[in-house]
């Protein structure tokens, strides 16, 4: 929550932004405490806990900027995002975007299903061409590469050798 103030400055009105003050409660504070001693969480994690525990004991931005050697923006995006969404949003990684997942579990029992039968005639083991091929035949792996074969395999521990 930004709390912007209209200041007279050199007889002009002018908007500053407030600082944004963090007001932890008791059991906030004892769970960042342990969070941080514990230690088993991804540096980013301890970082932003480590933010919010400075930012309670009323350390300004750039004292906290200079103890952790992080940016200005990374001090309040995530007081911001303690005071619009809490305590483990303010922790935690947002989710980022990517590639969409293209084949489901379906798809991938169906995939390992086929390389874990008969190999075609004439054939002793299938390759990563052949299962393509076959697949391609199906309803739902149209575009499907051996590449997104390999690695589907490569998860399931199953070595085609």
């Amino acid at each position: 929550r930004v709390h912007f103030i209209p200041t007279l400055k050199d007889g002009v009105f002018v908007t500053l932004c407030a600082p944004l003050v963090i007001k932890l409660e008791e059991d906030e504070v004892q769970y960042l405490i342990d969070f941080v001693k514990k230690g088993q969480k991804s540096a980013r994690e301890l970082t932003r806990a480590r933010i919010l525990l400075l930012a309670n004991k009323n350390k300004k931005n750039t004292e906290i900027v200079e103890i952790l050697n992080v940016s200005r923006n990374t001090v309040g995006r995530i007081k911001k995002r303690y005071l619009d969404e809490g305590l483990q949003s303010a922790l935690e990684d947002k989710t980022r975007t990517g590639q969409p997942i293209k084949y489901t579990e379906k798809h991938t029992a169906e995939i390992i299903a086929q390389a874990c039968t008969k190999p075609p005639d004439g054939r002793k083991k299938w390759t990563l061409v052949l299962l393509t091929e076959e697949l391609k035949m199906r309803e739902g792996f149209e575009t499907i590469n051996k590449e997104s074969i390999r690695l589907i395999l490569k998860k399931a521990k199953l070595n085609l050798g």
